[in-house]
């Protein structure tokens, strides 16, 4: 019964301990906060689920997030495309692969937003490296800036001296489009100097900081912060109808995680997920806990009246060898069994004069003379052993 108590309460802790290590992510995730700033996956106001899930809800549309580090941009058809909280760092230099697949994407008919992370001050440049001048190093690709014909500046918003924080500016729209006339602008950086193919959107202060741009069937929107799609905004300062705009016509939403640190590394749990081995994973799991069980304990309850003691008691070999013989030889055949082995060991060893042998072999034929029923085997040899200890004295 002990035993049974020991294994009841193993269980009953690995169960606990399980629920929770399970609580304790699911805690951690719930907020999302693991998360970088403006991720689909984050919950809290500085993510952007809210977006995502608003649109997965909408019926005729997929929506979908990118993980693949390959760099590749999906089918541009009937395809928007989200790359959110976007650096000028990895705009600075991208490959030409890359810029070639974007304009292949847009070419065909895709929508790409890009959004910028609300920045208050411009990164400093890269240092020039004279070394790779001199060695004739095959110098890196210009800025997407450069190629597309868009500049970026910073011009910063106030402070609130009272709260020591900035106030978001005001952007005004100057497209014809059916958009807000004025929206808050969390965010210091504006484009200049832009190409006269970009149209403006929205400006703050005169300075474009939303324009578009149409390329072959499809068309690139950039803006300078990525507020305006994240949870905080959803709740306090929703625009559904720029929303709308940016999300255009598409039947596919796709939204980039990659470039903000959240990939998808190959491995088991990936195929797992991918081909859904969930219930072959739950058999397998079932099946180890009850080789476990079986190897832990009977399933047959023992019979209480078949227990026997742990401790057997032994015997001497004396006892063992009286045991083989009863076992083995008739009483009858006894005395002369054990005579005949005598005497062949005695020649050997010559421990006995030859009157001594003699003497004991008459008392044996004496006593083997005599009919069945009279003789006795004891009596026999307690004489002969006396003929044997006379000479030995």
């Amino acid at each position: 019964m002990k035993r049974y108590n020991a294994l009841l309460f193993l269980l009953v802790l690995t169960a606990v301990f399980a629920f929770g290590i399970i609580k304790l992510f699911e805690l951690r995730f719930e907020a999302g906060d693991v998360y970088p700033e403006y991720s689909t996956l984050r919950s809290d106001p500085l993510g952007t689920m809210a977006f995502y899930e608003s649109l997965a809800n909408l019926t005729g549309l997929t929506v979908r997030r990118d993980f693949s580090i390959s760099n590749h941009l999906p089918d541009g058809n009937k395809t928007t495309y989200f790359h959110l909280a976007a650096s000028i760092e990895e705009l600075q230099f991208i490959s030409d692969q890359t810029f070639n697949d974007i304009e292949k994407f847009l070419n065909v008919g895709g929508r790409l937003v890009i959004t910028m992370r609300p920045e208050s001050s411009l990164p400093l440049p890269p240092r020039e490296d004279k070394t790779l001048k001199d060695n004739n190093e095959p110098a890196k690709p210009p800025p997407i800036g450069v190629r597309w014909g868009i500049e970026f500046d910073v011009v910063p918003l106030k402070r609130d001296p009272l709260e020591a924080r900035l106030v978001p500016g005001m952007a005004q729209n100057e497209s014809h489009e059916p958009l807000p006339a004025t929206l808050d602008w969390h965010s210091g950086m504006v484009l200049k100097n832009s190409n006269p193919d970009w149209q403006t959107i929205y400006t703050r202060n005169g300075d474009p900081v939303m324009i578009q741009r149409k390329v072959g069937r499809g068309s690139i929107v950039i803006a300078t912060d990525s507020y305006l799609l994240s949870n905080e905004a959803m709740q306090r300062d929703r625009q559904s109808g720029l929303l709308a705009w940016l999300a255009g016509s598409s039947e596919m939403m796709v939204f980039d995680e990659a470039h903000l640190g959240v990939t998808e590394q190959p491995g088991v749990a990936t195929l797992i997920r991918q081909y859904r081995l969930y219930w072959p994973i739950a058999g397998f799991v079932v099946l180890a806990a009850l080789f476990i069980w079986k190897n832990a304990t009977s399933l047959v309850p023992l019979d209480a009246d078949s227990k026997t003691d742990d401790i057997v008691s032994g015997k001497d070999a004396a006892t063992g060898f009286d045991n083989l013989l009863r076992r083995n030889i008739a009483p009858r055949d006894l005395l002369q069994l054990c005579f005949g082995e005598w005497k062949k060991s005695s020649v050997q060893t010559g421990q006995y004069s030859t009157l001594r042998t003699r003497e004991a072999e008459a008392a044996f034929q004496a006593e083997n003379s005599r009919p069945v029923k009279d003789r006795d085997a004891v009596r026999a040899y307690r004489q002969i052993a006396k003929i044997l200890q006379i000479q030995h004295k």
